[in-house]
C-alpha cells in the first residue's frame, strides 16, 4: 500500500450524458486495483449517465479541478464526447495543460479528437475509434494514425474503443507507475 503522498492520482473526464461504460470503467478498474486514486469529473455535476445504462455520480466539474494536482488525464470516450468534450473550453486547457506539465494525456474512443483539436497530436502517433469525421480530426492536427487497439508515443495514449478498456488502463497504469 502507497502512502498517500506517494499515491498516483489519475483525473478522468466524463461526457455528462453518453460516456462509454466499458471505457470509463475497465481503465478505473485497473487503475483502482493498483492502488490509484482516481477523480472522476464532468462539465456539469449530478449523475452522468453511460450509454449502456451505467450512472456515475459526479460532484466536481471540469472548472474545480486543477490538472497540476494529477498524474494523468483520461478523456472517456462514447457519443457524448463529440457533444460535451470536443469543443469544451475547459477541457481542452486542461489536456493543453497536463500535456505542458509532462502528465501523461490520455484519451479512447472518439476523444482523442480533445487532444487532437488542443493541438497535441501533431507528429504523434494515435489511434481513434474510425469514422470519417474522427479520421479527418486527427488528419487535421498532424497524427499518424494507427490501426492499432492502444497506441503509446510519449506521454500520449490512445485507445481506439470499448474493446480496448482493459489494455487502455494497463497502459495508462504503465506509464505512470
Amino acid at each position: 500500500m502507497m502512502s498517500n503522498l506517494n499515491k498516483k492520482k489519475v483525473l478522468m473526464i466524463i461526457p455528462p450524458k453518453n460516456f462509454r461504460d466499458e471505457e470509463c470503467f475497465e481503465p478505473k478498474d485497473v487503475l483502482e486495483k493498483a492502488d490509484v486514486e482516481i477523480k472522476v469529473v464532468s462539465t456539469t455535476k449530478g449523475t452522468a449517465r453511460g450509454m449502456l445504462g451505467a450512472k456515475l455520480d459526479v460532484e466536481t466539474t471540469v472548472d474545480e479541478i486543477n490538472p497540476a494536482d494529477y498524474d494523468a488525464v483520461v478523456i472517456v470516450g462514447g457519443s457524448g464526447s463529440k457533444t460535451y468534450l470536443w469543443d469544451n473550453k475547459r477541457v481542452l486547457e486542461i489536456v493543453k495543460k497536463a500535456n505542458n506539465l509532462g502528465k501523461v494525456v490520455s484519451a479512447i474512443c472518439i476523444s482523442p479528437v480533445v487532444l487532437a483539436r488542443a493541438g497535441l497530436l501533431s507528429g504523434r502517433k494515435a489511434t481513434v475509434s474510425r469514422s470519417g469525421e474522427t479520421i479527418r480530426e486527427l488528419e487535421k492536427a498532424g497524427a499518424i494514425i494507427l490501426e492499432a487497439p492502444v497506441v503509446v508515443d510519449g506521454n500520449i495514449i490512445t485507445g481506439r474503443g470499448p474493446d480496448a478498456g482493459k489494455q487502455f488502463g494497463r497502459k495508462i497504469l504503465e506509464s505512470i507507475t
